[in-house]
């Protein structure tokens, strides 16, 4: 596999933050021919549109010192189809999702590459925290050197042309190194505060926005052993280990400890909550990943010992994984693990090697293994 020439085209993705931009700092300093390409994919609001507004003239503002074109897109359709819908229809369905995954694999890696194509592009490139690899035949999706901020988990939907087609230059860096280096070529974005949350959401209020967008079922909030302790607002509104808005503190008769969200009976509309942090209800021995991608193009064996993760910044845990005559995938953890929540994806590892992931479906309590 060849590496990108100065021939080459790379068209990045520009977002006016700070790795974007020191991403094309150092892909011009490399003599490549670099266009940048700033995505617009929400537009439902006005908060929303000032947001993306200032992030383009950030982004602008970064092309016009570097001397390098700056492209604007809007995928807002494209966005809202492939993975905004997902996103509620997962809520609905009483499970707590991760759109950047999504996001990743149906736009930057999807219709972003497709323009990037129709604008000469090669490659493209982005400024997430990663590296890949070719060897043997395959490429391979590396952890970045700044393991505070290895961004692989959310990259675990691409495949191997994904891969074949991207370049990751921040890889090999660390997160200060990219302030400094932005710093001392001038760039204003140096300081810019990094996102972070849901993009389309931002600042606001979880539960206000989504109520937007699906009705409210409240129901009530019930203990494990069935005693009603108060009222919930809707299921959707709640994810697996939540402390914060459940409104049943001080309860007569309850130790003064704080209460956790450890189930969601949804055929029966019920919140079910626990005290204790690591209450038994909310650990979990294995589960069920479904709608799995394997980065080579096909799991590394039928039954594998690996690490997981299944939320993002969570350490890796060892596991075992035993893989089904359909695709899916049992992993049994060598620790239980708190709060394992249907809807978020589970990402394993070899080392500093992704392998891939998939959507948890079910969560296996201790008591089931």
């Amino acid at each position: 596999m060849s590496a990108p020439t100065a021939n080459d085209r790379i068209v990045l993705g520009m977002s006016g933050g700070v790795d974007s931009s020191v991403a094309a700092l150092l892909l011009k300093r490399e003599g490549y021919d670099v266009q940048g390409l700033f995505m617009v994919n929400w537009e439902e609001d006005e908060e929303a549109y000032c947001t993306a507004a200032a992030d383009f003239q950030d982004a602008r503002a970064v092309c016009d010192e570097l001397d390098i074109p700056l492209h604007r897109v809007n995928f807002a359709r494209e966005y809202r189809e492939r993975v905004f819908q997902y996103f509620l229809d997962e809520y609905e369905a009483g499970r707590t999702p991760n759109p950047d995954v999504l996001c990743n694999r149906e736009i930057k890696f999807g219709v972003f590459k497709q323009y990037a194509r129709r604008l000469g592009g090669r490659y493209i490139a982005t400024g997430h925290y990663a590296r890949s690899r070719y060897e043997d035949g395959l490429w391979s999706l590396l952890k970045a050197k700044d393991a505070s901020k290895d961004q692989t988990y959310f990259l675990a939907a691409v495949d191997q042309q994904g891969l074949a087609d991207s370049l990751f230059p921040l890889g090999d860096m660390h997160k200060s190194e990219v302030r400094e280096q932005a710093l001392a070529a001038g760039l204003d974005v140096f300081r810019k505060k990094d996102s972070t949350g849901i993009c389309f959401i931002g600042e606001r209020d979880f539960a206000d926005f989504l109520g937007q967008f699906l009705p409210a079922s409240p129901g009530e909030i019930q203990s494990t052993d069935g005693a009603v302790l108060g009222e919930h607002r809707g299921l959707m509104f709640y994810t697996l280990g939540q402390r914060q808005g459940l409104g049943i503190g001080g309860l007569p008769g309850a130790p003064d400890a704080p209460w956790y969200v450890v189930d969601k009976d949804l055929k029966a509309n019920v919140l079910v909550v626990a005290q204790g942090h690591d209450h038994p209800a909310l650990m979990s021995a294995a589960a069920t990943v479904t709608d799995l991608n394997w980065i080579a193009g096909a799991p590394p064996a039928a039954a594998l010992d690996c690490t997981v993760k299944v939320r993002y910044r969570q350490a890796d845990q060892p596991c075992h994984v035993e893989l089904d005559s359909h695709g899916s995938a049992i992993a049994r953890f060598v620790t239980p693990q708190r709060a394992v929540t249907p809807g978020q994806f589970a990402v394993f590892y070899a080392g500093e090697v992704c392998l891939g992931g998939g959507v948890i479906s079910e969560r296996h309590g201790v008591a089931d293994a």
